[in-house]
């Protein structure tokens, strides 16, 4: 099921946000700008990709996990794909 389908073109305006700050990472390297300003760039998609990943995890938990109506199955499974993603996202 696609739990974000329901606010799919606000998540597609993160998505370009976030590439068009990755393309000004990559245009900050080959022009060979300070290194203190590409890591405030880095540090700037980092904090856009976290913001997102917050909020995909958000609304897997409102429709995946605590949905009234949900089985005790759907519930776990909804739970463990959650924890798996957790668990790569954080390595």
């Amino acid at each position: 099921m696609v739990h974000t389908s329901r606010n799919i073109s606000d998540l597609s305006a993160r998505v370009k946000r976030i590439a068009g700050q990755v393309a000004a990472v990559e245009r900050s390297l080959a022009d060979d700008a300070p290194c203190a300003d590409i890591l405030h760039l880095v540090a700037a998609v980092r904090g856009a990709v976290n913001g997102l990943m917050d909020e995909i995890i958000v609304d897997h938990l409102d429709q995946h996990v605590a949905k009234p109506g949900l089985s005790a199955a759907e519930r776990a499974a909804g739970a463990a794909e959650l924890a798996t993603v957790i668990r790569r996202y954080s390595k």
